[in-house]
């Protein structure tokens, strides 16, 4: 049974990953940094519906507490086959003028660096240059990382711009050796947090739908459907993808 990790999978597209893709027959890592009982929840409708899953605590932005994660599913589900860079946070929703930057420093040590310290330890057990059997890592960028968030969440938006680079400079350092890197730019996705979002800024999914050709917003499974196609070998020839799912959002 190969093994997925899953950061940030307490709860909205990440909790709806782990849940689709144990169907498919991953293990399952489901981390959270702080919401213990979504991911207990979690692990719970895997293993009701015949699955496997464990909860592994991390802050993604921590590279000690990362370690001990991968080394805590090394240890109870076996090699890492498969990395979902998930987690992520919002930072002071407001134009760059107004910005808390100690949020916003919170929100790239999160939404930027988090991928960058998960990697490498995925990396260490993938690559089959350190005598792994190779896998695939699937990042989570954003629309915002093509339309800049502006007057909103500009830093969001870099921080996501960062993702998008890093999955470039990544897959030319790994495709040699048996690790595929792709990245998916969801829009407007209704979660937990976009929901949250709609309430204190009315006006918002009103102007995202007027430029989103489809019309409506998408929904988790979406998301979690297109990734799991990235880690299956239906994709073995793809790497360096990124995809935007966003309705038509940010379509060239």
């Amino acid at each position: 049974m190969p093994v997925l990790v899953v950061t940030g999978a307490s709860k909205g597209i990440g909790a709806k990953i782990c849940i689709e893709a144990a169907k498919t027959g991953w293990a399952c890592a489901v981390n959270y940094a702080t919401d213990a009982e979504g991911a207990a929840r979690v692990v719970s409708t895997i293993e009701g519906a015949g699955g496997k899953a464990i909860a592994v605590k991390a802050d993604v932005a921590n590279a000690e507490e990362v370690a001990k994660m991968f080394a805590e599913v090394d240890e109870n589900l076996g090699p890492v086959a498969g990395l979902v860079n998930n987690a992520g946070t919002m930072g002071s929703q407001g134009r760059v003028e107004d910005l808390d930057l100690e949020r916003s420093r919170r929100l790239f040590e999160v939404n930027s660096l988090g991928p960058f310290i998960c990697s490498k330890e995925a990396l260490a057990r993938m690559s089959k240059a350190r005598g792994g059997s190779g896998g695939a890592i699937v990042n989570i960028s954003s629309s915002a990382a093509k339309h800049g968030g502006s007057g909103s969440y500009v830093d969001y938006a870099a921080s996501k711009g960062a993702v998008d680079s890093f999955t470039i400079g990544l897959v030319r350092e790994q495709a040699a050796e048996g690790v595929r890197v792709n990245c998916i730019r969801p829009g407007a996705i209704l979660t937990e947090i976009t929901r949250a979002w709609m309430k204190s800024h009315p006006e918002y999914l009103d102007g995202v739908m007027a430029n989103t050709p489809m019309g409506h917003p998408g929904e988790e499974v979406d998301i979690a459907n297109a990734t799991l196609f990235l880690l299956s070998d239906a994709a073995k020839y793809m790497t360096g993808a990124i995809l935007d799912i966003s309705g038509g959002w940010v379509s060239p």
